[in-house]
This record gives structure tokens, C-alpha cells and sequence, in this order.
């Protein structure tokens, strides 16, 4: 799996393409993880494109499982694009979305200046 490096407000980020194949369990976390750690990022940017449909139905378990990888490794990790209507459309994924945004392992973002501007205020010392 390609994809781009690129520095935001001086963190490394992993940016992930638009194509390619969708995660859809945990292993294809794994596996974006190991192409993305050769460069030491500090956050994997996943444009919403790339999860399958499953990882925004809660029931699924999907984006539980997915989450829980990249928090097993330590990975920092922001969605980005617009789930505005996903969110709508499921109580229990706007409270999974607004919960996560609330820490700082798991964003949901709608673009990358979004994201920018999200790590401006972070000061965390990722």
C-alpha cells in the first residue's frame, strides 16, 4: 500500500491514498500500519474512501476493531472526510465519532486543513 508523508504544524503524517483497498478488519490495520511506521509517522491521515461501509455500522464491530489496533501500537489516527450524513443517519456512530474526538488517538476530521488546524491546538507533545 502506497502513500504520501507530509508534516503538519511539525507532525509527521502518513497520508494514506484515496484509492486502494478498503480496511475492513484488523489485519488491513495491521498492514497499513507496516507500511506506514518505515517512516517514524506520528499520525496516520485515512480518507473516509478507504473504509468499506461496515466500519461506519457500529453493530459490525468492525470500527472497534479497527480502533483498537492502532491503539494496541500505539498509532494515532484521524478519518478524514465528511460523515455527516453517517452520523445523521446513526445515533451510536455520532456518539462513537464525538467520544473519540474528545481524545487524542482517534479523530474524525473533515479534510486535512481540519486536521491541521486539530493539531495546532494539540498540546499534547505527540
Amino acid at each position: 500500500m502506497s502513500g504520501s508523508f507530509r508534516e503538519l504544524n511539525g507532525i509527521r503524517i502518513f497520508e494514506v491514498p484515496s484509492e486502494g483497498p478498503e480496511l475492513r478488519s484488523g489485519k488491513d490495520a495491521v498492514d497499513l500500519m507496516s507500511d506506514a511506521s518505515e517512516r517514524r509517522e506520528a499520525l496516520i491521515a485515512i480518507p473516509i474512501a478507504r473504509l468499506a461501509d461496515a466500519f461506519f455500522d457500529l453493530r459490525t464491530r468492525i470500527a472497534g476493531e479497527i480502533a483498537q489496533k492502532f491503539a494496541t501500537y500505539g498509532r494515532r489516527v484521524a478519518i478524514v472526510g465528511d460523515i455527516s450524513q453517517k452520523t445523521a443517519a446513526s445515533k451510536s456512530l455520532a456518539a462513537f465519532v464525538v467520544e473519540s474526538n474528545r481524545g487524542r488517538d482517534l479523530w474524525f476530521v473533515q479534510s486535512l486543513d481540519d486536521l491541521a488546524k486539530r493539531l495546532a491546538g494539540d498540546h499534547t507533545g505527540m
